[in-house]
């Protein structure tokens, strides 16, 4: 006799015990050995035309201004670049152990924010690019961004080493650690500022303590306070400061509130509700980051029946570079299904909120989706608490203790994929990952910094325009 548990034991794919998983990751090392992800190769690349090339889809007078951004710093050029390093990382040595990354995990995405219970956590804050990858692609990322941030606030090289293997052998023992939890208990596992103050000394909780202040200040009615103006009759609007907020013409104005019932139907019935009781006041279009400016984003400005504020951010969501330019099939990450499946009304912004959901240990409630235009978009909450570590004003050992933190906060997010049993199997405890990933980091850091020289020349010979300061 067949039971209903056999029909479904055979219908799924079978699943490694941990142990099993420990041991795969262990003989991955015959085929990719682990002093091979240390190797740099450049090959044939043209950094400049990926950057064109996304370009093309984007609005067309805000690409002088990402252009601007991009060439303020070797720093904030690589915040714009995972599209070049994803096509360069794609070409190199891989593991085959595959997790949902956040296929963009610099420093400067990770940050404090508030959770719904008002606590704020310190996690990832970016998932633009979000998609299974290869789960050393954002150990990379991360490391090599490490470098560069250390060298760009000016560190000497012994510190900016030191920084270096202190991020890569944080990412490995937290996820050692994580392979001690239960399945249910990396799911809970996360960093508020109480549990980050218990390992922090005076000078490192100095520091906490400023942006955990700054952010409890950015909040939806601050913001609004500062961006708005009343009409005669009470309304609120928005006031213009092009070119980082202007508004919209009337005819995408009046499609956005119609839309605004499309996203709703994409949150929890709780939110929805809540959200019933706000009407939407103005609507602008604002640029934001560095890497996303010229992707179309808007800011809605709700108000509540107390004249209450919320500002909801609508950011539209594009191929993920994983995809674009790594070669990487979309999958669902949930079920491992292609995208293709009639899975979510907005196929990039349910793959957004979706793969936010699996990285950080608490997401924001109003995250949705949906689509108007032939573009996809996801909303999210706009400046929930939302604040960030300075690290130009970090000492040498401040900055080693935020991005071991930073390390420990990625190690979590791929700690909720099934195959993080076999990345601690691959990785060992030895520091050879370690070594290899910070020689590939500085070979990186290189390469970045003659790609930013490149760009550098072509904005100072007039061949690419750019809106410097902006």
């Amino acid at each position: 006799m067949t039971t209903h548990l056999g029909r479904l034991q055979r219908e799924h794919a079978p699943t490694l015990s941990q142990t099993e998983a420990v041991a795969a990751g262990r003989a991955e090392r015959i085929r990719m050995p682990r002093q091979a992800h240390g190797d740099y190769e450049t090959g044939a690349r043209d950094p400049l035309a990926i950057l064109d090339e996304q370009n093309q889809t984007r609005v067309d007078d805000l690409i002088a201004l990402r252009m601007g951004r991009m060439v303020a710093s070797p720093f904030t050029f690589y915040r714009g670049t995972a599209a070049i390093m994803t096509a360069d990382l794609a070409r190199g040595a891989s593991s085959g152990i595959t997790v949902v990354s956040c296929g963009d995990a610099h420093i400067s995405n990770f940050g404090l924010f508030a959770s719904p219970a008002r606590t704020l956590v310190f996690d990832l804050n970016d998932f633009d690019e979000a998609s299974p990858a290869p789960f050393e692609w954002d150990v990379k990322r991360f490391v090599t961004s490490v470098v560069i941030g250390a060298r760009d606030i000016g560190l000497d090289e012994k510190q900016v080493r030191r920084a270096a293997r202190h991020a890569a052998r944080s990412y490995r023992t937290a996820l050692r650690g994580m392979m001690k939890l239960t399945v249910l208990q990396r799911y809970y596992f996360r960093l508020d500022t109480d549990s980050i103050s218990r390992g922090l000394d005076a000078d490192a909780q100095k520091v906490l303590d400023a942006a955990t202040r700054q952010a409890r200040k950015r909040t939806s009615q601050a913001f609004v306070d500062k961006i708005v103006t009343q009409a005669p009759d009470g309304t609120r609007l928005i006031v213009d400061r092009p070119p980082v907020l202007t508004h919209l013409p009337e005819a995408t104005q009046s499609e956005l509130e119609l839309l605004f019932e499309e996203y709703r139907r994409t949150v929890p019935g709780d939110i929805a509700l809540l959200l019933s009781q706000f009407s939407l006041t103005d609507v602008a279009r604002r640029v934001v980051g560095v890497g996303s400016v010229g992707t179309r984003c808007f800011i809605l400005i709700l108000t509540g029946p107390q004249q209450e504020a919320l500002v909801l951010q609508v950011k539209e969501a594009q191929v993920s570079v994983l995809e674009s330019y790594g070669g990487i099939p979309a999958t669902d990450a949930l079920h491992g299904r292609h995208s293709d499946a009639p899975a979510a009304r907005s196929r990039e912004g349910h793959r957004v909120v979706t793969n936010q959901h699996i990285l950080q240990a608490v997401s924001d409630p109003f995250l949705g989706f949906l689509s108007f235009g032939g573009r996809d978009y996801y909303v999210r909450q706009f400046r929930d608490m939302k604040g960030s570590i300075d690290v130009a004003g970090l000492s040498a050992a401040e900055y080693t203790t935020y991005v071991d933190g930073c390390g420990t906060i990625l190690a979590r997010a791929h700690a909720q994929s099934p195959n993080a049993p076999t990345i601690e199997g691959y990785l060992g405890k030895s520091r050879e990952f370690d070594d290899a990933v910070v020689r590939w980091s500085y070979a990186y850091a290189d390469q970045s910094l003659a790609d930013y020289r490149v760009l550098q020349s072509a904005v100072n010979d007039g061949s690419i325009e750019a809106v410097i300061g902006v």
